[in-house]
């Protein structure tokens, strides 16, 4: 896919988003930006919250 697309990370547990993976099990299409993730989004593993992820360079 794109190299465009980033990688987002949980502050609290080190949980990775990337956009090009998406989260099909939680109903996020692979190339899903992280903008246009639901702002009511949690960590799938520990529940904290969209606001609490930092983009990082992977």
């Amino acid at each position: 896919m794109s190299e465009n697309f980033k990688t987002y990370q949980c502050r609290t547990c080190g949980f990775i988003y990337d956009e090009a993976d998406g989260l099909p099990d939680e109903g996020i299409a692979p190339g899903t930006r992280w903008e246009d993730v639901s702002d009511d989004f949690e960590c799938p593993l520990c529940g904290t919250p969209k606001v609490d992820f930092d983009m990082v360079e992977i």
